[in-house]
Parts: structure tokens; sequence; C-alpha cells
């Protein structure tokens, strides 16, 4: 990252409350973290506004945090875990913990590169929708290679999300989404599901409470030193899928 913004964003705290929240949820992400946070720094403190970012970790078993805290950048806030409870808590953690006025969640390997940040604020800002969805399936999209498994079940996952639990949004699963700060209360705060699947309770729920919803074709490529184990997380988004829809004949979002 050029020297000038990391020692700006480093050395000059925020004075009024952020434009603009990042939230990262971390687990054991030692190898990635320290250079996804320089992308950050270094792309949003060009755009003129306050923000913040939070890491928000996982429970990590290896230095992550520690890494994290030795940059020593006051804009930045790492919220613990005692233990590892699921990628989802870790988001709920930071959506909830958050103070923009708009609220971004972002993977930690940056597989959608941050500068596609401005996209989805348009949506919010300029056009007034409340939740902004960055897509690899929406026209425009630019998606790096992925394994011809995972296109296959993406797919059939899409198909089923759409038309059987008629969530609006073609991609439920890109790392990369904006709410109002508003919107990430209401929502963040109804989750139930604290594991890989959490965005599609989110979106659900965001369509169930009659959220504007924009999907925004993003770039994104398969980071290298990913978690996802393919085969493992269709079966949990299947059973969440299920757990999503008796939630809901339950009565546990009203």
């Amino acid at each position: 990252m050029p020297y000038e913004n990391y020692a700006r964003w480093k050395t000059e705290a925020i004075t009024e409350e952020p434009k603009l929240s990042i939230v990262i949820p971390a687990y054991n992400e030692r190898e990635r973290i320290v250079a996804t946070i320089g992308a950050i720094a270094s792309h949003v403190s060009d755009l003129g506004f306050p923000w913040e970012l939070l890491i928000a970790d996982d429970g990590s078993k290896d230095d992550t945090v520690a890494l994290c805290d030795d940059l020593h950048l006051v804009n930045m806030r790492v919220l613990r875990a005692p233990k590892n409870g699921g990628k989802g808590s870790a988001v709920q953690r930071g959506m909830l913990a958050a103070r923009g006025t708009y609220v971004l969640f972002a993977d930690a390997d940056n597989s959608t590169p941050i500068e596609e940040v401005s996209k989805l604020l348009n949506k919010l800002e300029k056009e007034s929708f409340d939740v902004a969805v960055g897509s690899r399936a929406a026209e425009g999209a630019e998606e790096g290679k992925k394994s011809m498994l995972r296109k296959i079940l993406s797919g059939g996952l899409r198909w089923i999300v759409r038309h059987i639990f008629f969530i609006p949004v073609k991609d439920t699963q890109c790392g990369f989404k904006m709410y109002t700060r508003e919107a990430a209360q209401k929502l963040h705060t109804k989750q139930t599901i604290m594991g890989f699947s959490f965005d599609l309770e989110i979106l659900y729920l965001a369509s169930k409470f009659g959220y504007k919803i924009a999907e925004v074709p993003v770039s994104w490529i398969d980071a290298p030193g990913s978690k996802v184990d393919t085969r493992k997380e269709v079966q949990r988004f299947l059973r969440d899928l299920m757990t999503v829809k008796m939630n809901d004949l339950k009565g546990v979002y009203r």
C-alpha cells in the first residue's frame, strides 16, 4: 500500500461518525489478513469520507489477532472471540458493533476486490436501496476460474433459492454485501444461523421485511487458500435452507 495512505490512516483518527464501516470475519487468516487490510486502507482512504474497519475474529488459533494489533491502526477495531462460533457469528458481531451509516461485509481473502465497494455504496446512497448484494451471477459480473463441480452445484443451489424460497437474488453466497445501518441492525439481530449459510437467512429476511435489494455485478476471483469444502458446504446449505423455512413457519422471525 502507498506509504502516505498507510501513514495517514494510521495516525489520523476519525473525529466524526464514519460514513462506512467494513466488517471482515477472520478465522486463522494470518497468511492473508495483512494484505487485505493494506488493500482496504489504500483504496478506501482515498474516497474522501470517514470510515472504520472491524476485524471480527472467530476464535483464531494462529496469530491473526496479534498481526492486526501490531498494525496499530487507530480506525480499526479487532473484535475478539474466545472460541470459534462460525462465520455467521463473526459477521453478526461485526455488524452489530458497526457505527457507519452504511455497513459492508467482505471476505478476508479480498476475493471481491475492495475497489468494487463504490458500486454497492452508490446503490444505497444514490438509489435508496437498503441492501446491495455483490453478485457473481448478475449480468456483467466477472468470475474467475471455478471447478466444474462448483459450477454445477452453484447453479443448482441458485435455482432452489430463487424458485422455491423466492429470494430475489441469483447469488446469495458472494462475500461482499452492504446494508444501511438500520437494515444491518434489524437483520443481524434476527439472525439464527451462525455458519457458512448465514447470508441465505439474511437475504430471506431482507425480502420478508420488505427491504429494497439491489444485486450488483462484481469481479470475483477464487482466491488461493480457500477453507471451503464444497461438498460439505452444499449439505449444510440445504440443511440451513430448511431451518430458515421452519423458523419462518414457527414465527421465529416475528
